[in-house]
């Protein structure tokens, strides 16, 4: 049998909706002739995610543990119905649909998929560890990867752990090199985490030394790392969810002129207006975040009468994959912080 490309046969609730909107659907591992199913190994939950698991279970582990068992059983996917968000995978492709033998893929090749898993069927047999620092869980598992998800094969040059923490963000980035021109003064809210780290060493590249980056951490330690790295002009210790904090600490650096480009990676609630207000008129604001209100911040933006371009933190970007492990093949420093965080 040969189902919808993008996953449709598989919602129950509500019919007629895309699995990532669905509230539930199949997590049946009989596969259709245009799917891949995959023996799981890694799951790496989004960020915002998460950290609301985490405080909610107040970092008992056997709490998160059930917490993300019960939301697979009950929706078929890792879908959290707090954040709306999931995160992504790694597995080994464990049998391919009749349908898509034609692609560059094999039974026994390590991947990671590229889609989330609040779209993806999941079933969870055991949880056999939870790493809380670095937003990752070992599982023995199965999953199952539609015609249309995308997924990059593991390279044999760094570990999987450093490879998924990555991938996971890898939109970001990406995101920022199309972005961000040289000369630009770009802001990055939340500077010191793993998305944010990576947009940095990006956005110094593509700003080159006419431009100038700002990056903001919420604790000393953050701004540490971001310092250390040595990329940004200025590092701003700030609650992010202090607009107006955030809007006079960037006037005072830039002479208030602000930002040309704000990118927000933070995994908190509540940022919005900081983006927005941190922001030129004309400029642009990059919302990675899965913990943003588009609600709050077009009606925020209204409301202070800002008129800035807003773009939803897609999570594919042409090439990110590519873009994103290139990266920490290029930067020494940047590869380092992340085996020293996330392997």
């Amino acid at each position: 049998m040969k189902g919808s490309p993008y996953g449709i046969h598989r919602v129950i609730e509500p019919i007629g909706t895309l699995p990532q909107a669905a509230w539930k659907i199949s997590n049946d591992m009989e596969i259709c002739d245009n799917e891949i199913l995959i023996d799981v190994d890694i799951l790496n939950i989004d960020a915002a995610s998460f950290t609301q698991i985490k405080k909610a279970a107040a970092l008992d582990v056997e709490k998160i543990k059930q917490t993300m068992l019960d939301i697979v059983a009950k929706r078929g996917k890792h879908h959290n119905p707090v954040t709306g968000s999931g995160g992504m995978l790694v597995g080994r492709v464990s049998a391919i649909g009749a349908a898509l033998q034609e692609r560059d893929l094999k039974v026994g090749d390590r991947i990671a998929t590229l889609v989330s898993l609040s779209l993806t069927p999941l079933v969870i047999d055991k949880i056999k560890a939870v790493h809380i620092d670095r937003d990752q869980v070992e599982i023995e598992g199965r999953a199952v990867l539609f015609e249309s998800g995308i997924y990059a094969k593991l390279p044999d040059d760094m570990p999987d752990a450093l490879a998924l923490a990555v991938l996971d963000v890898a939109g970001a980035p990406a995101q920022t090199a199309r972005l961000v021109k040289p000369g630009d003064t770009v802001l990055i809210i939340g500077g010191g985490g793993k998305s944010g780290t990576l947009c940095m060493y990006e956005a110094r590249k593509r700003a080159g030394v006419t431009g100038t980056i700002i990056g903001i951490g919420s604790s000393a330690k953050s701004c540490q790392r971001i310092r250390a790295l040595g990329w940004a002009d200025h590092v701003l210790e700030v609650d992010a969810t202090n607009a107006v904090a955030v809007m006079d600490a960037v006037a005072a650096v830039t002479g208030g002129k602000l930002a040309d480009v704000t990118i927000n990676c933070v995994n908190i609630p509540g940022t919005e207006m900081a983006s927005v207000l941190a922001t030129r008129d004309y400029g642009t604001v990059y919302f990675f975040s899965m913990a943003t209100s588009f609600t709050a911040a077009a009606l925020g933006a209204e409301g202070v009468g800002k008129d800035v371009n807003m773009i939803i933190g897609n999570g594919y970007t042409h090439r990110h994959a590519e873009i994103s492990l290139h990266l920490l093949r290029e930067s020494p420093q940047l590869r380092q912080l992340f085996e020293t965080i996330y392997v």
